[in-house]
């Protein structure tokens, strides 16, 4: 085995470690180093300036003097000045990346589409229908072979009837022309108009100067008809609905779209239905409307979608299968799905820079489709993230904090690594300096505290009272007193000291 195959394989036990959870112990050899000699000073063996030592499991909690940490059994890590802020990343040697196989994706900026596929079903088109009624009162003298369901051409009869009040009015239009009164003969053609009767029939009662008490019902438009209610010898009144024909020159499906989808799909979207009946076939068609209702049952929002029927090959009841290319349609920050690191409380994606740099970004996400998710806070168009290997990544950053000091509040020890409750629920007794004053709490690095077994630190206490604070500034030595409780370390007691720290 040469010397880069022995490199290669010693790479693969220490990923192995870290997938299984010994990346920490790896962490701590590592930078053993820096903190195996309790009299390190503030130069470190690699020349670089310590600026604190640190406990990786609490990050937020800095020590002026190495030593052994007071929540883990284990000895603190330093920090160096050239390692970064405290936003730094973590460096890995970029051979070691391109041996590991991580791969990288750029952050887009492109408009979000999904295809929609949702089940529909054939049905008539409701805005092409006509109603057919009777204008006056009469008798059905004759009915046409007409049945439910019977497809006809327009202008098709459906019946014959016998209107009384139409004979008796168009007899007194007659006598009025033929009195040479042009006003009485018009007043009396307006009548006839006034009573329903249609334009063709007066048109006709004109020319033949006779009446036509019978009138012949026909549809307006060709279609199918649904419903037929009139029979031979009926006696009709006015308004009565004789037959209902639907147009068949277009259809409607109404299409299920899953409620997690719903919000992709608006008017005006073109698709494509394949039909059962029809195998190997498309139907183009385009979305009319979204219903503003969803089935509770089924947690599904209906779609009506307008489909041409001109052959009339499409039949009510048809089943249908939609598909369509939904989005918001506007152009958004977009990364792989895979590339996202989810902890349940936040998600972050690795940002790779130059020379082996990443850095852990906190982002806001969007929607997610196509294996793309919308970012809507934290990237820009342009930069690099890792899109796979983010877990050996993410566990050496986890290491130096970086993730931890993310968190919004400030992280103090867990009651479970602390010592036990018999030894904080008394005051706690130290001397130290004051690093900074806020409202309710104050920073402080204190020496040792002997009642709990801590070393030299500097950490954030809460205030019992804020007139403790009252007449300190930043570099003032005090004594205190504190004790725990939950989490919060409160200090209870507070004055000027001229001890040392």
């Amino acid at each position: 085995m040469n010397k880069q195959q022995c490199k290669l394989v010693a790479l693969v036990v220490a990923v192995a470690l870290a997938s299984g959870g010994g990346s920490y112990w790896l962490a701590r050899q590592g930078q053993a180093e820096h903190t195996a000699s309790p009299a390190a000073t503030a130069v470190g063996t690699t020349g670089g300036k310590v600026l604190y030592w640190y406990d990786p499991m609490v990050p937020n909690q800095h020590f002026d003097k190495p030593g052994k940490s007071p929540f883990m059994d284990m000895q603190l890590v330093a920090k160096y000045a050239d390692e970064g802020g405290e936003a730094a990343g973590v460096k890995i040697d970029p051979g070691v990346v391109q041996n590991l196989g991580i791969r990288f994706a750029m952050v887009e900026s492109r408009t979000l589409t999904e295809a929609v596929a949702a089940v529909a079903t054939v049905g008539f088109n409701e805005r092409e229908v006509a109603v057919i009624q009777a204008r006056s009162a009469g008798f059905v003298q004759r009915v046409y072979a007409r049945a439910p369901g019977d497809v006809v051409p327009a202008g098709a009869p459906i019946a014959d009837l016998l209107v009384p009040e139409w004979a008796g009015a168009q007899q007194e239009y007659l006598a009025m022309r033929n009195t040479g009164d042009k006003a009485l003969a018009s007043a009396a053609r307006e009548r006839l108009r006034l009573t329903g009767m249609p334009e063709s029939l007066i048109s006709r009662v004109e020319q033949t100067g006779v009446t036509h008490p019978i009138v012949t019902i026909s549809t307006p438009i060709g279609g199918v008809i649904q419903e037929l209610g009139v029979r031979s010898g009926m006696t009709v009144s006015m308004g009565m609905t004789l037959a209902r024909v639907n147009w068949l020159g277009s259809v409607w499906l109404e299409a299920a779209v899953p409620e997690i989808q719903a919000g992709r799909v608006r008017t005006g979207l073109p698709l494509v239905a394949q039909l059962t009946a029809y195998p190997g076939e498309t139907f183009k068609g385009k979305v009319i409307a979204v219903l503003p209702q969803t089935d509770t049952d089924s947690r599904t929002l209906r779609v009506r979608i307008e489909l041409p029927n001109r052959d009339g090959r499409l039949k009510p009841g048809m089943f249908a299968q939609v598909r369509l290319e939904a989005g918001t349609g506007k152009p958004a920050i977009m990364v792989p799905s895979e590339a996202i690191i989810r902890t349940g409380t936040r998600s972050t994606v690795l940002l790779a820079g130059d020379g082996g740099h990443f850095q852990p970004v906190e982002v806001q996400l969007g929607q997610e489709a196509g294996g793309k998710t919308v970012v809507l806070k934290g990237l820009e168009a342009g930069q690099k993230v890792v899109a796979s290997g983010q877990f050996l990544i993410d566990s050496e950053a986890s290491l130096k904090g970086v993730l931890a000091r993310m968190a919004e509040s400030s992280a103090v020890p867990s009651p479970s690594s602390m010592p036990s409750n018999d030894k904080t629920a008394a005051l706690n007794q130290a001397s130290g300096k004051v690093e900074a004053i806020k409202p309710g709490e104050i920073t402080l690095s204190h020496g040792p505290v002997a009642s709990l077994g801590w070393g030299a630190m500097t950490m954030t206490f809460k205030l019992a009272k804020p007139e403790l604070a009252a007449g300190l500034k930043p570099g003032d030595k005090v004594s205190f007193g504190f004790s725990q409780q939950g989490s919060d370390f409160v200090v209870q007691q507070l004055g000027k000291s001229g001890g040392t720290p």
